[in-house]
């Protein structure tokens, strides 16, 4: 990495030197969570050119954090941490702790839509959910959206689809909500009935979907003792819900 290291005699110093470059720890992060492919990694990390990713997964597989397997059949190539990314694990977990402890929930619950849904074919628990299909239609209220609204197809023993457009099925359940509302639940610093009695979420539809929400909607394990900051931000009364 052309950058000049702190030259500093502490161990802190030098990680930074290596983990300090934008995106390298989301990228990182986004590995550690499971994509292997070049464009999942850039869609589950958000708002990072492909020409950066590209330049900051070299210098990772310099570094000696990641390797590049090509498939010499297909000539696919999966991006996979080595042991000493592995062993870093602890350490950002343990930031992540902090963050939930110290950094405002309004703060921290900021996402790129397109990333947030792009993880949330990891953050649908199938197992919760009746076992036929299921679809579940979210609208974002926030402004300056490209797409505002999400369909999730669940079906018994496939992966979560993410849809951008109608799949062509009946709608089990509306959610209506912003993006920090959202994440706010996920990062554990609300919780879905938190948020539609503050009227930031709107649910309807299935009634045992509905009830369920919390339970089939992942949320994360990282929390610090005493709990995080509060997601606390004046309640907006959604608009009424457009059913297709």
């Amino acid at each position: 990495m052309n950058k000049k290291p702190y030259g500093l005699i502490c161990p802190i110093s030098r990680a930074c030197d290596v983990l300090e470059p934008r995106w390298t720890i989301p990228i990182l992060t986004e590995i550690w969570a499971g994509s292997t492919k070049f464009n999942e990694i850039r869609r589950g990390v958000g708002n990072i050119s492909p020409a950066l990713l590209s330049k900051r997964l070299k210098e990772l597989e310099e570094l000696g954090m990641i390797e590049r397997v090509a498939d010499p059949a297909t000539g696919a190539i999966d991006y996979i941490r080595t042991q000493m990314a592995i062993d870093l694990e602890p350490a950002l977990n343990a930031m992540a702790v902090w963050a939930q402890k110290y950094i405002e929930a309004e703060i921290a619950c900021e996402a790129n839509l397109s990333s947030l849904t792009w993880k949330m074919r990891k953050y649908i628990v199938a197992e919760e959910l009746p076992q036929r299909r299921v679809v579940i239609r979210f609208h974002f209220k926030d402004e300056d959206l490209e797409y505002d609204t999400y369909w999730i197809v669940v079906k018994p023993g496939e992966p979560v689809q993410i849809c951008s457009s109608i799949p062509g099925f009946e709608v089990d359940l509306w959610v209506e909500t912003t993006v920090a509302s959202l994440s706010a639940v996920i990062l554990a610093r609300s919780t879905v009935a938190r948020e539609i009695e503050a009227e930031r979420m709107f649910v309807t539809g299935d009634a045992l979907l509905a009830r369920t929400m919390q339970r089939w909607l992942y949320v994360t394990t990282l929390i610090p003792d005493g709990g995080p900051r509060p997601f606390m931000v004046g309640a907006a009364r959604p608009s009424e819900v457009v059913r297709h």
